[in-house]
């Protein structure tokens, strides 16, 4: 009997890996998608589609858009402050399971100058790329109409306050981990670039501006050919019932996430890392949705 001595033995298993590979099955993410199409096409009728989808956890990313502490207008404060707790825990339990999370508190860079989250943001060198990635992706008559609400006095406020920054850094419950990054510009692509990475969640707000047009938004990221979704239960839109369509708050938010899953991308919700049920703001007493239409 031919007997190996115990180093042997660890360099036979060590070169068999190298050659055949034994690496573990990556995190999956199963993702619960919906998006709306047009049928007949250019009829006006919509239907709602439903579909899981799986995603490699290490080659997705959540992006964190303008989670601020403050804001001019008290109302959106308010339900940034009321969504952040579990958006946190959304981000913990992705995070966990290999997804990187990159928080985007755009124009608040200069707090966080310093920390290695922002140095990782930085050294993800430049790529080139078909579609310019610097400054605000505008609304495209190309790819989308007009968007469903007019947000040119956008504050739900009764007494809105002037419209200046009142915001100084990422909300605090929205916690900054070893291994995250943080920017507002580019260099969120080029990171994920950098890393492999092609899926990307948003969340954050506001729907109808920051979160479809910065650099790092869905517009700038579909652009670029990435995987896009829009976690619908973690965003909120600045919309003013007082303008047009002249529809409750939540409402106006849910006409912008319809405009987003005909237009942009899927979305999906916090049930997917969590479960239970999405998140829904305090205020928001309407009755409960019925279950939508589920297509091939």
């Amino acid at each position: 009997m031919l007997r190996f001595p115990a180093l042997s033995l660890l360099m036979l298993a060590t070169t068999a890996s190298a050659i055949f590979g034994d690496e573990p099955d990556r995190e999956k993410l199963t993702l619960h998608m919906r998006s709306q199409v047009e049928k007949p096409a250019k009829s006006g009728e919509w239907l709602t589609i439903e579909r899981e989808t799986t995603w490699d956890a290490r080659a997705t990313a959540i992006v964190i858009c303008d989670m601020w502490d403050d804001h001019y207008c008290r109302a959106s404060a308010r339900r940034v402050a009321e969504m952040a707790p579990r958006m946190n825990r959304v981000i913990a339990a992705a995070r966990q399971r290999g997804v990187l999370i990159i928080h985007c508190p755009s124009g608040c860079l200069d707090k966080y100058e310093d920390t290695p989250q922002r140095r990782l943001a930085r050294q993800a060198p430049p790529v080139q790329t078909t579609v310019p990635l610097a400054g605000w992706c505008y609304l495209d008559s190309k790819h989308e109409p007009p968007l469903p609400i007019t947000d040119s006095e956008p504050c739900d406020d009764a007494a809105p306050r002037e419209r200046v920054r009142f915001y100084t850094r990422q909300h605090e419950a929205i916690e900054i981990a070893d291994g995250d990054a943080i920017t507002d510009n580019a260099e969120a692509f080029y990171l994920m670039k950098q890393r492999g990475i092609t899926n990307v969640i948003v969340m954050g707000v506001h729907t109808n501006m920051c979160v479809l047009g910065r650099p790092f938004g869905i517009r700038q990221m579909t652009y670029q050919g990435q995987n896009v979704t829009l976690m619908r239960d973690m965003t909120d839109s600045m919309y003013n019932p007082r303008q047009p369509p002249h529809v409750g708050h939540f409402e106006g938010n849910d006409l912008v996430i319809a405009h987003v899953e005909r237009h942009w991308c899927p979305t999906i919700t916090s049930v997917d890392f969590l479960g239970g049920k999405p998140f829904r703001f305090a205020e928001d007493d309407r009755a409960p949705q019925a279950k939508h239409k589920i297509g091939e």
